[in-house]
C-alpha cells in the first residue's frame, strides 16, 4: 500500500468509512483527492489528508451540516467550531430538558395504569395514604359541577389555551384533575373552578402548588355523572368515621381508554379528600 497514493477504496477502509461517502465530500468541496495520475485520469488520497478528513468527521458528529464544515473548514477559524458549539450544546441540554420531561410523564401514566389495575371498581370506599404531590392549576368560570360533557371539554379547552398561551408542553395534559376547596366543601357547596395538571417537583418555572401528603378517603368510577353523588358519599361516610376532612377535595383522572362512545370523553377517576382524626 502506498500511503502517498492511495484508492478510494483504501483511503476509505482506513478512516472506517464507505467509498460513497468520500466521493461526497469530495462532491461537496470538502476533501478532494490530493493526486491526479496524468496517463490514466486516476485520483489517489493521500494518508495526511486523513487529518483534515477527521475534523470532517468530528464536526459531523457534533451536529453540523456539510455546508458548515465546508464553511468553516474555508474561513480556517476556530471561533467558527467555538461559536457552533456552543450553540449546539445549549440546544443539547434544551432537548435533554424535554426528552427528562417526557420520560417523567410517562413514567406517571405508567403508574396511572398500574393503580387503575389495582383499584377498586365496584363504588366501595377506601382509604389510602397519598404522598406529597404537585399541581399546576388555572382558574375558570364555570362550576365543574354544573357542566355536562360538553362544558367540561370547554373548560378543558380553556386550559389547554392556557397551556399553549404559556408555551408549556401538552405532556403535561395526560393526567388532569379538578379541585374543590376545603372551605367551599365544609359548606356544603358543590363548586369547582379549578382544574390542573399533576407536574414534578424540578419544573420549578410553573411555579407548583404542594399537594401535601395526607390520608384520604376515596373512591372510583367511571361514570362522569356521577362524581356529585360519589363525593357526597365520601363526606358522609368521613362524617359517620369520626374523622375531619383536612384539605381540599381533589378529582383526578387516572386513565383515559381509547373508546368514544358518542364522541365523549370515556375516563376512569378517583374522588380523594384528605381526612385526619378529631
Amino acid at each position: 500500500m502506498n500511503l502517498n497514493s492511495l484508492t478510494i477504496g483504501q483511503m476509505a477502509k482506513l478512516n472506517h468509512i464507505s467509498p460513497q461517502t468520500l466521493r461526497l465530500y469530495d462532491r461537496e468541496g470538502l476533501l478532494t483527492p490530493a493526486v491526479t495520475d496524468p496517463d490514466t485520469g486516476y485520483r489517489y488520497y493521500h494518508i495526511i489528508q486523513s487529518a483534515r478528513l477527521d475534523m470532517i468527521q468530528y464536526m459531523k458528529d457534533y451536529g453540523m451540516t456539510l455546508k458548515q464544515i465546508r464553511h468553516t473548514l474555508d474561513n480556517g477559524s476556530s471561533n467558527d467550531i467555538k461559536s457552533f458549539l456552543k450553540r449546539q450544546q445549549l440546544s443539547i441540554d434544551i432537548q435533554i430538558d424535554e426528552l427528562s420531561r417526557r420520560s417523567r410523564s410517562i413514567s406517571r401514566m405508567l403508574e396511572n395504569y398500574r393503580k387503575y389495575e389495582s383499584l377498586p371498581k365496584d363504588g366501595r370506599m377506601f382509604m389510602e395514604y397519598i404522598q406529597e404531590r404537585y399541581i399546576y392549576r388555572y382558574s375558570t368560570e364555570k362550576n365543574f359541577f354544573d357542566q355536562d360533557h360538553t362544558g367540561y371539554e370547554y373548560m378543558l379547552r380553556e386550559l389547554k389555551m392556557h397551556l399553549a398561551s404559556e408555551d408549556l408542553s401538552m405532556g403535561y395534559f395526560c393526567n388532569v384533575g379538578t379541585i374543590m376547596r376545603q372551605e367551599t366543601m365544609l359548606k356544603g357547596d358543590f363548586s369547582a373552578n379549578e382544574v390542573f395538571l399533576f407536574v414534578d417537583p424540578q419544573d420549578h418555572a410553573l411555579n407548583p402548588e404542594t399537594i401535601p401528603a395526607a390520608m384520604y378517603y376515596c373512591i372510583c368510577s367511571d361514570d362522569f355523572y356521577a362524581e356529585k353523588d360519589n363525593a357526597a358519599k365520601l363526606i358522609a361516610q368521613i362524617h359517620r368515621s369520626g374523622l375531619q376532612i383536612c384539605g381540599d377535595y381533589l378529582c383526578e383522572v387516572l386513565v383515559e381508554f381509547p373508546i368514544f362512545e358518542n364522541n365523549c370523553r370515556n375516563m376512569f377517576y378517583k374522588l380523594e379528600i384528605p381526612v385526619s382524626s378529631k
